[in-house]
């Protein structure tokens, strides 16, 4: 985690995005947001706090990949459900907060706390010699609407952005990761008129060794 250190891969959350999607209920397009907030730190109960900050409150520190050894690789995930922003201010602010389970946003306040956070933790990647790319297995717990988190085993698929190399004065090397997996929003107590339980989430997540 430390810049200048080539050795070190490093999360490049400006350039990554977490996006959600479901289908509008009645109309034939989609609903559709993304999370301002979100990392890649497992985060124990210990963590789950709201931070005083405007960065990451916990290190991008836990996950591995290993192109060729898919038994090594590992993920863990979260996002800061208040943090879901469909580019409508009085929606995000307004019924996503009554209906996700969670509180408003709190300026320079990173809340990590248990009914504001979603986190998903990978129990197996397979490489698919097929397509080229993997299988993902993993659990989604969150607690949305109910009286504790619950968590869900799913299945995703993994894309992998090979490495290449950014010429410049200092060059360095990037890859890109990008898992989509979908879920039941039911599961977790989330009742709506207006959007359909299948919610399907998209990790563009991209690294540096800069």
């Amino acid at each position: 985690m430390t810049a200048g250190n080539t050795s070190e891969w490093k999360l490049d959350k400006a350039h990554s995005s977490v996006l959600w999607s479901g289908a509008y209920i009645g109309a034939a397009g989609l609903l559709t947001g993304r999370f301002n907030q979100f990392g890649m730190h497992d985060v124990v109960d210990a963590e789950m706090l709201n931070y005083t900050t405007a960065g990451q409150p916990l290190k991008d520190s836990s996950w591995a990949f290993y192109e060729n050894d898919d038994s090594k690789t590992y993920f863990n995930g979260y996002v800061q459900i208040n943090q879901s922003n469909t580019g409508e201010p009085a929606r995000d602010a307004g019924c996503n907060i009554t209906n996700l389970g969670t509180t408003a946003i709190v300026s320079g306040t990173q809340n990590l706390t248990v009914t504001n956070l979603a986190k998903i933790k990978t129990t197996k990647v397979t490489f698919e010699q097929s397509t080229g790319d993997y299988i993902v297995n993993l659990n989604l717990t969150w607690q949305g609407k109910l009286a504790s988190p619950i968590t869900k085993a799913l299945v995703g698929k993994l894309k992998y952005i090979k490495k290449a190399t950014i010429a410049g004065a200092a060059p360095y090397d990037v890859f890109g990761l990008q898992l989509t997996f979908q879920f039941n929003k039911a599961d977790y107590g989330i009742v709506s008129t207006s959007i359909g339980d299948k919610i399907d989430i998209q990790c563009n997540m991209n690294f540096n060794n800069k």
